[in-house]
């Protein structure tokens, strides 16, 4: 298996990495987020239903003009410029037919990648329903600690690229141990989502990109550098638009497995990776369904609202997440040409659901809530019944209500920052319908 790593050093948590999070330490010291509704300065939002000539769109023509604008903005200013779709070669590793007690086919898939004489493998982990009898609908998600963490099963392979520090034994000097079997089953619920008639594919999120700033010489960046040349510095692609780039490949594949209903995949990720699925769903109109968790700045909340983790905070932070465009929006997100709940209009007429816990204050609950709220009117210029109702409703829901009867869906978890089963429970029963 070939992974490219152009700087081993580095990629083990070397001088770069310690210097980011020196710098992020730094900016903690000074940092200190508003959490106070009252405080919220007065914002206005751009219309994602008035173009940059300010006419209004009326209609579904219109609209496709309209969200071209939409996201060439959003590449020039946030996420980036990504390359084309190059090749995925596939080749089957390991199947198991009896795996989850029985109730699932797991299967390891090397997916190669190739361009400008280079090679990166991402390690695809593929479950069906055992007794499915015809290609199912599909999750796919990126994970943050390897395949490895979803089962204790030994045979799953460990990753062997660079992994973020777990305490415990679960990583040694940023690579992965057997220590951390298992370890994240709690937020990958196989069983349940097999039971339910669905796969789930995943793949290692640093299979794509180490999530850290190394310069882009190493991961999926590493296969375009002569293309990246031909970018305007300031709006080259960021990891998050790299690990998007990797779902939809990852997706190329899916939609030429036979277990697997390729039409009808939907793309799910939480905190960072919620950010990720958005952006993918907005790029890849192939997703049918798009699920953040928890994905907060940068991803479905409102950078205008700047309660939490703002925009100056986060790219200081993680300098490597967007494109250098979007550093100049630090402390000026008034300025900035979009906000987010244009990103969730992209996905439309798709589905779209967005999650919040209610102790993660620092993701914004109420930002994501509204970015939905202001998404509503493009859902519903297509056709759809948006948030549900006739009118999209104006408060943060009671936790644990979900709000899940349109093609925007939304709901308020008791709890802290994390992927949970009662997420989950949400998600396969919106996508009973939409999926």
């Amino acid at each position: 298996m070939h992974r490219l790593l152009t700087n081993p050093l580095r990629t083990c948590g070397g001088v770069l990495f310690c210097m980011t999070t020196i710098h992020s330490a730094t900016w903690g010291q000074q940092f200190t987020p508003n959490y106070d509704e009252a405080a919220v300065a007065a914002y206005k939002l751009p219309d994602p239903l008035v173009n940059q000539t300010g006419l209004s769109v009326t209609d579904p023509a219109d609209w496709q003009q309209r969200r071209g604008e939409i996201l060439g903005l959003f590449q020039e200013h946030v996420y980036g410029v990504a390359p084309d779709p190059v090749p995925v070669h596939a080749t089957v590793v390991s199947t198991n037919n009896d795996a989850v007690d029985g109730k699932a086919i797991r299967r390891e898939i090397d997916l190669t990648l190739e361009n400008e004489g280079k090679s990166l493998t991402l390690s695809l982990l593929l479950y069906t329903p055992a007794g499915a009898t015809q290609p199912v609908p599909c999750f796919l998600g990126l994970n943050f600690h390897g395949n490895h963490t979803l089962e204790t099963d030994p045979s799953i392979r460990l990753p062997n690229t660079w992994v973020r520090s777990q305490p415990g034994g679960i990583t040694e000097d940023h690579r992965a141990t057997d220590a951390g079997r298992g370890t994240r089953s709690k937020s990958w619920p196989v069983d349940l989502i097999v039971d339910q008639g669905y796969a789930l594919a995943t793949v290692y999120y640093g299979d794509i990109d180490p999530d850290f700033d190394d310069g882009f010489e190493n991961g999926i960046h590493g296969l375009f550098q002569h293309w990246a040349k031909s970018i305007e510095l300031n709006q080259r692609w960021g990891s998050i638009a790299g690990w998007a780039y990797g779902l939809s490949r990852v997706l190329d594949y899916l939609q030429t497995d036979p277990l697997v209903d390729g039409q009808r995949v939907a793309v799910v990720g939480h905190s960072r990776l919620g950010k990720t699925a958005l952006w993918a769903g907005a790029t890849d109109p192939r997703f049918k369904l798009v699920i953040s968790n928890n994905s907060g700045s940068g991803g479905a909340a409102l950078s205008r609202r700047v309660f939490g983790e703002t925009v100056g905070r986060i790219n200081t932070s993680f300098p490597h997440w967007f494109n250098q465009q979007f550093k100049r929006y630090n402390k000026q997100e008034g300025d900035l040409p979009v906000d987010q709940h244009q990103l969730i209009a992209l996905i439309a007429p798709r589905a779209v659901y967005v999650a919040s816990a209610t102790e993660d204050r620092w993701a914004d609950p109420r930002g994501e809530f509204l970015a939905c709220v202001h998404a509503d009117p493009v859902y519903r210029l297509l056709g759809t019944n948006g948030l549900g109702g006739a009118v999209p409703p104006n408060e943060l829901p009671p936790p644990d209500r979900p709000i899940a009867q349109g093609t925007i869906g939304y709901h308020l978890r008791t709890g802290p920052h994390a992927l949970t089963q009662f997420d989950w429970l949400q998600y396969l029963r919106f996508a009973q319908d939409r999926l």
